[in-house]
């Protein structure tokens, strides 16, 4: 079956963890990156010195206890993260009980959603998933990617976040502003910034950008050398 591939927004979500193994710990590190509060995470272990860290983030709760179907009651996703191969089927049932959306880990067609290989520039993230055919093949095309797509990329994306909202007010027409920011995605930026060259960086601002914003330019460039 195919998936339907899918960015959510978990800000303010209250979501949990069930399990704080290896695993778990970086579903965990992951969801609290995203936003997610509450963030419960439930683990019948003593907490390592890891775990203790992230439990500290504003909005995590670590309850060191088994787990209880109760548990998900408000939940909007969960992730079944446990040795126990039985209790991450139960908890998914009892999320499809709820109509939480729940991955387990051991078993992804258990749930009703896995979590794709990603990598991650800033804000860019680019999702890869094999349908669980070939997690071999999901490594090596995520490889790829992370050798195809440097930090250059998150400081380029950081810039034109920046610049939008200026482009936007000085009233240009849909049209324009269309050229305009398709024109600095296909310029000479991104070879910039993997240089390093503040230079031709500010040389291909000065050429595209239109007279009103080149004061933007020294703050744009901030850091570059």
């Amino acid at each position: 079956m195919r998936r339907y591939p899918m960015f959510v927004n978990l800000e303010g979500r209250h979501c949990l963890v069930v399990g704080a193994g290896q695993v778990g710990l970086r579903k965990i590190r992951s969801l609290a990156e995203c936003g997610a509060s509450p963030l419960t995470i439930i683990d019948t272990r003593q907490p390592d010195a890891a775990l203790l860290e992230l439990a500290k983030r504003p909005g995590v709760r670590l309850l060191n206890r088994r787990f209880e179907d109760s548990d998900l009651d408000g939940v909007f996703l969960a992730i079944a993260a446990t040795s126990d191969g039985t209790l991450n089927r139960r908890i998914a049932s009892s999320c499809t009980d709820r109509g939480v959306l729940c991955n387990v880990i051991d078993a992804p067609e258990a749930g009703n959603f896995i979590v794709p290989s990603s990598v991650v520039r800033g804000d860019l993230t680019i999702a890869v998933s094999t349908g669980g055919a070939s997690p071999a093949l999901t490594k090596r095309i995520r490889k790829d990617l992370q050798e195809r797509f440097g930090e250059e990329y998150a400081q380029l994306l950081t810039l034109m976040g920046h610049l939008r909202p200026a482009v936007l007010a000085i009233g240009q027409g849909a049209p324009e502003n269309a050229t305009l920011f398709r024109t600095l995605v296909g310029s000479r930026l991104l070879e910039a910034f993997r240089r390093e060259d503040r230079p031709l960086a500010e040389s291909e601002l000065v050429t595209i950008l239109p007279r009103e914003l080149h004061h933007l330019i020294p703050e744009l460039l901030d850091g570059l050398a």
